[in-house]
């Protein structure tokens, strides 16, 4: 979680923020009794200390099929958040992180989505599906400073007229995503580009007069699409496997949080949504 909006706006950045190295070798650190899961206390949609968030319900899903109780090491999804959680053997399991990044070891993926276009549901935007879209010309689009969108707006000519939203933030003092949000029902902004499991929960739950459009025609680099994997910590090998072997047996019930959420579910190459390519 979903793995910048969780590199990718704020979201998908702070999945993939700055770490230290890890010093567990083994399974052994792993506990037997708790699952143990590192988290941001301040990011709903995702999780908050509320547990309100869709990786709260996964980590509660597979706290019941492992038959261990749920403990939280909440620490700010920034700079430092794997150095002073998993890497510090407080925790166990990052529940969504960015598929081949090299700070933790991923279990397999359990969901892919993509980068979206948020619009007002009256706006004349509401048609366009792709960044090329010469109806985005002159628009003014809110977007997180640094994440990938930003590369293909300014390849089309976009990013002149942009509002940027900071990237790296605490989401316990600001809401950079909640902010673009808020400017666009506004109308301060005309559109925004977020990562889809971040703006699909969120407009689903409170913002009913916008729409979130994925954006799976971006065939250009870098590509807008990732597949979220749990993390955990680098040779712990026994501990992936077992982890693979509950996604692997309960990815339908994560399917269906992650619906029931907002998350826009695409196929493992970004180009299709996943209902539409399993005919759900």
């Amino acid at each position: 979680m979903p793995a910048w909006d969780k590199a990718l706006g704020v979201g998908l950045a702070l999945l993939l923020s700055q770490a230290g190295p890890g010093s567990a070798q083994t399974s052994d650190l792993v506990s037997q009794n708790a699952f143990r899961v590192c988290a941001d206390p301040a990011n709903y949609p995702v999780s908050d200390d509320q547990e309100r968030g869709y990786e709260n319900r996964i980590a509660e899903l597979f706290a019941e099929a492992l038959d261990r109780e749920l403990q939280y090491e909440w620490y700010p999804m920034a700079t430092g958040f794997i150095r002073n959680t998993l890497a510090a053997n407080r925790c166990d399991v990052v529940i969504g992180y960015a598929q081949g990044h090299e700070m933790v070891q991923n279990t397999n993926h359990y969901f892919t989505s993509v980068y979206t276009l948020v619009v007002p549901q009256e706006s004349e935007l509401s048609d366009v599906e792709a960044l090329t879209d010469e109806a985005l010309k002159g628009a003014r689009i809110g977007v997180v400073a640094g994440s990938p969108p930003a590369t293909h707006m300014a390849r089309n000519g976009l990013i002149g007229d942009a509002k940027s939203y900071s990237l790296m933030v605490d989401r316990r003092y600001e809401s950079p995503v909640v902010d673009i949000l808020d400017d666009l029902e506004a109308g301060e902004i005309d559109a925004a580009v977020m990562w889809g499991p971040i703006a699909g929960p969120l407009v689903k739950a409170d913002y009913p007069d916008l729409t979130v459009i994925p954006l799976l025609n971006e065939a250009a680099s870098p590509r807008l699409f990732f597949r979220i994997t749990m993390g955990v910590r680098r040779g712990e090998d026994v501990w992936k496997r077992e982890l693979n072997s509950q996604i692997r047996r309960n990815q339908d019930r994560i399917n269906e949080i992650l619906e029931e959420a907002g998350v826009p579910l695409v196929n493992d190459m970004g180009t299709e949504m996943l209902a539409a390519e399993t005919g759900q």
